[in-house]
């Protein structure tokens, strides 16, 4: 049953060919097999049979919802009541949360099945899942590398098949770039397009959930549970929902893509290079044609994001102050001791590092010169994408300059870690949607796709990374061992 998609496995359920309950089994039994990936920090067990038999009673009933019964998991950085959300941290280890975030409700609701909570980077704060105070995820390609980061947790499990969906959350590239290196399928949607209410923040114009999934049709399935409307996030774009499963199947004749020429220059392996280039040579074959786009303001994401991220951070994670929940330091000598130690001994390295950068950039002298300026940039990387966009209908490019490196490769090299998302910040800073899949491998390991589209365009997306997924299989192959 693990081999199946969930759009095979809904109509399995429907179809009467197996339970929920046994669904779940098989599921939760994989996930103990192949701990040793360290894929998830909570399983929730009881609550999943639970669940699960609930489900097979409406299905009986039925129901033809197609997540009805779906095994799925969340990255921990989603508030789960009664469930311990920890963000990856020693600071929310003990933090139970006591409400349900929308997109948990959204996935309860449509009578899906919570396996546990997934493994990430503290707070999101990173791009290899090597920052977590639970330990490294690895990589089921090869477990001497990184799954990427920072929703690691969710691409190993989806990869090693220890769940059929994820969710994910994406602030820089951490759904699209652990997609990437783990050889599965990973959606960020347009800012505003899947609420943020009770996804605990790292950078609030820039996060976003989406899903992670082996198939674009999967991620559509997914997609249509937690897209929507919350008049509880503020950031929330009231704007209907499409079918995005209605769209997928069309032909690709008249399509037209653009190439950044920023995207393939000096950093990026010539291997991936190639694997991109040929894949967009299928698409020339599936009818849609190819031409060249220039965005110049794309050499300044990285700065830019690096000013504006961990500014939004040290704003965010200034309630972690040891009064009201999470860690607290032993014994405090007064309310300053409580403060400093608490947040001294319950954040982990990179956490502070960028609360220190942004406590910077935010300081009395220094607003205007870093985090003012940052956000001019940001403006002018939004206007070459939007000029770009309104030659073509999707840019395609690659998602990472190389494939998934060593664990403890890039820990001692912050700078070099960051430049991991060097082609999928700018996406963020724009607030466009993006899909990465894949497209191949390099040394037996995965390269992704990354496919760039318009504001609330993620149906366009899904029909052009499903009709590709059609006539290449990709997709398909499984890490050896997890078969």
């Amino acid at each position: 049953m693990h081999t199946k998609t969930i759009a095979e496995l809904a109509r399995g359920l429907r179809s009467g060919e197996f339970s929920s309950v046994e669904l779940t089994w098989n599921f939760l039994d994989r996930i103990t097999q192949y701990q040793n990936l360290n894929a998830f920090i909570t399983v929730t067990a009881d609550q999943a049979l639970a669940q699960a038999e609930a489900a097979d009673k409406k299905l009986a009933a039925g129901s033809t919802g197609l997540m009805t019964g779906i095994p799925i998991a969340q990255k921990d950085i989603f508030c789960t009541d009664g469930v311990k959300t920890s963000c990856g941290s020693k600071m929310l280890d003990n933090f139970i949360a006591p409400y349900d975030a929308t997109v948990v409700t959204k996935f309860n609701d449509a009578g899906a099945v919570m396996l546990g909570k997934l493994n990430m980077d503290e707070f999101a704060m990173g791009s290899s899942n090597e920052t977590s105070f639970y330990g490294p995820v690895l990589n089921p390609w090869d477990t001497n590398a990184v799954p990427g980061g920072s929703s690691g947790g969710s691409a190993a499990a989806v990869a090693a098949r220890l769940v059929p969906g994820v969710t994910g959350t994406d602030t820089g590239g951490s759904i699209r770039q652990p997609a990437a290196l783990c050889g599965i399928t990973g959606l960020k949607p347009t800012y505003g397009r899947v609420s943020r209410y009770g996804m605990i923040a790292y950078a609030s114009s820039l996060d976003q959930g989406g899903p992670m999934t082996r198939t674009a049709e999967d991620a559509a399935i997914l997609l249509q549970t937690m897209a929507g409307f919350d008049e509880k996030d503020s950031t929330s774009v009231d704007k209907p929902v499409p079918d995005y499963l209605a769209s997928i199947t069309q032909k690709l004749d008249g399509l037209t893509i653009g190439l950044p020429k920023e995207f393939f220059g000096e950093g990026l392996d010539a291997g991936i290079a190639a694997i991109i280039e040929s894949a967009v040579d299928e698409y020339r074959r599936l009818g849609a044609t190819v031409k060249e786009v220039s965005m110049p303001n794309l050499k300044y994401a990285i700065p830019a994001y690096y000013i504006i991220a961990p500014a939004e951070c040290s704003a965010n994670l200034s309630r972690f102050d040891g009064v009201r929940f999470g860690y607290r330091c032993e014994n405090p000598a007064d309310l300053t001791d409580l403060y400093t130690r608490s947040r001294g001994e319950g954040f982990g390295k990179e956490v502070k590092r960028r609360i220190l950068i942004g406590t910077y950039a935010l300081s009395a002298g220094y607003y205007d010169a870093y985090y003012l300026k940052a956000q001019k940039v940001r403006r002018l990387i939004s206007e070459d994408f939007k000029k770009a966009l309104s030659d073509v209908d999707v840019i395609m490019g690659p998602v990472t300059p190389s494939t998934a490196f060593g664990l403890g490769e890039k820990t001692g090299d912050p700078i070099q870690m960051y430049l991991s998302d060097i082609y999928t910040i700018a996406i963020n800073l724009a607030g466009l949607p993006a899909i990465s899949i894949p497209a191949g491998f390099l040394n037996a390991m995965p390269v992704g796709l990354q496919i760039i589209g318009q504001y609330f365009a993620e149906d366009r997306l899904l029909n052009v990374a499903h009709q590709y997924q059609q006539v290449t299989d990709w997709h398909q192959r499984s890490p050896k061992g997890f078969e």
